[in-house]
Parts: structure tokens; sequence; C-alpha cells
């Protein structure tokens, strides 16, 4: 009986130690578990803090990167308004110096200036070609045309002289208009100022065209062949002077 409760006793307390046994290794398989869960939890919560860390910092970068790149902007903008500033200075201070050392009577930049003619008998006029007056000027009263066979008035000159003889500009002025008829033949008319005008027939072989602005003295053709209202006269150089558009005496102004 005593045996029994001997092996009753033992096994009871071998079961008694296997259940402590077992609980020990529980409780020791849940605190690994529980350490192995916090280190994991610890090691998450590290890998987080550095990634934050990683990316304040690169925003503290970018940011200061971003900052300097403006303050550059700002600088080189800072540059280029000075660099404008100065460059409009040294242009204001250009016109003014070109102004200064313009004369008074320079005529603006891009301005149409234009020569004013002034007639001055005194100022070297010449004769047109030198020749015998075939047919004077004559306005008060008729004169006889050898060709045309009968007394009218002439309001120029006609001067004999050969063909391809030089004829030449009486004086200073610019060429109007060049014409052809069946008079005169080709024939050239000149401004030469204060309301006058000069006209030259019988030519031929111009050495100028219209809008010359030519001296006295100057070659304006050549005689030519003349036309049949003077075939009897014989080749010859028709020289008429206008005033205000009204024929004159070319010898008023003829030396």
């Amino acid at each position: 009986m005593k045996r029994y409760q001997y092996i009753v006793a033992a096994t009871c307390l071998l079961v008694s130690a296997m259940g402590f046994v077992g609980l020990y290794a529980t409780n020791k398989a849940e605190e690994k578990e529980a350490e192995k869960n916090q280190q994991i939890v610890e090691e998450s919560e590290e890998i987080i803090l550095g990634s934050n860390l990683w990316d304040t910092e690169s925003e503290e970068e970018d940011s200061e990167e971003l900052e300097n790149q403006l303050a550059g902007i700002e600088d080189n903008t800072d540059i280029e308004n000075i660099h404008d500033s100065e460059t409009d200075e040294d242009v204001e201070e250009e016109q003014e110096i070109a102004q200064q050392e313009k004369p008074d009577n320079e005529a603006p930049v891009g301005a149409i200036t234009q020569e004013t003619l002034h007639f001055n008998p005194e100022n070297g006029v010449v004769w047109p070609i030198e020749g015998t007056v075939l047919l004077d000027y004559s306005m008060d009263s008729t004169i006889f045309f050898p060709t045309l066979q009968q007394y009218q008035y002439n309001p120029a000159m006609v001067i004999s002289g050969k063909v391809n003889d030089k004829v030449y500009f009486v004086a200073k002025g610019k060429i109007t208009n060049i014409t052809t008829n069946e008079e005169t033949g080709c024939t050239v008319t000149q401004d030469i100022g204060d309301g006058y005008t000069a006209i030259y027939g019988q030519l031929k072989e111009l050495r100028f065209k219209v809008g010359d602005m030519v001296e006295a003295g100057q070659v304006v053709g050549y005689v030519s062949e003349p036309t049949k209202y003077y075939s009897v006269e014989g080749s010859n150089v028709y020289f008429q002077l206008l005033k205000d558009g009204v024929p004159v005496d070319p010898e008023e102004i003829l030396p």
C-alpha cells in the first residue's frame, strides 16, 4: 500500500515537474518571440527614422540648391540690369556727343536735302555754242524765216553750228525735261533758278539725263542735222530763255 502511494506521489511529482518544465519552456519561447518581435519593431523604426532623416536632408539640400539657383538668377538679373543701364547711359552719352559735334546747319539723318538754285548772270554764264546768230529773238515784231518763207515772231535764238559741234550749258542748273519734236528735234530743258529756264534744241548724243545737276560750261550734247523747219538755215542750236514761263531775250543774260 505504501509502495503504491509512493508510486502515485512520484508520478504526480513527475507530472508536475513536466508541467512546470513545459510551462517554463512555453514562457521562454514566448519571451524569445516577444524579444524577436520587439527587435523587428525597433529595426523597422530605425529604418523608417533613417528614411525620414534622409528625406529631410534631401529636401534641405534640394531647398538649398533651389535657393542658390534663384539667388544666381537674381544676381544675373541684377548684372544684366546694371549692364543694360550702363549701355543705355553709354548710348545717351554718345548721342549727346554726336549732337554736340554735329554742325547746326547739318540736315537730320535721313532728311532729303535739295539744293536751291539761284541764277546770277555774273556767275559765269556762257554761250551754248560759238556761232553766228541766224535768227534773233523777236517777240515785239515778226522776222523772216527762210525755210518757212514767212514772217513770224521768234521766242528764241537760232545760232549756227556745225554738225557734231559741242553744245554747252549756259549756267548751273538741273535738267528737268528731255523731249523730241519735229521743230527743234532733241530738246533739253534746264532749271537755272529764280524762275529762269533754259531750253536747248537741235541736239544729239546727250551726256546727261533728267534730274542731273550740271554746271555752266559742261557739254550737254552735240549739234545734230537740222529739222525740216530749219533746212535752209542749216545746222544750228535752238536756244530759248524763259522767265516764269514767259520767253525773254537770251542776249540779256549772255556775255
